[in-house]
């Protein structure tokens, strides 16, 4: 399963798959499920419902890049841009 299409709109990515399903993904959910190991220690550190946002630049994307045959790499408007979201935990969210 891989994304044909990938869009951003009304504040959520939107995921056109090759098995002709489409998934939505609102980007605050997207942004507090980072799989990145520094947003996966605060969270460890804090707790399970801990959320590390402090601004609305940390809920816009300003690029996406596909990793390999896997994955998606997103980088957002605060300069975050080390998580990597596999193509499994994005249908996961999605649901």
């Amino acid at each position: 399963m891989k994304p044909k299409k990938i869009k951003i709109e009304d504040s959520e990515l939107n995921i056109e798959w090759d098995d002709e399903t489409e998934s939505s993904i609102p980007l605050n959910k997207l942004r507090m499920n980072c799989p990145c190991a520094y947003c996966n220690k605060e969270r460890e550190e804090q707790s399970r419902s801990y959320i590390p946002v402090y601004s609305d630049k940390q809920m816009e994307i300003s690029g996406i890049k596909k990793i390999g045959n896997y994955a998606i790499g997103i980088d957002w408007k605060d300069g975050h841009n080390t998580g990597i979201f596999e193509f499994n935990n994005l249908k996961n969210l999605a649901k």
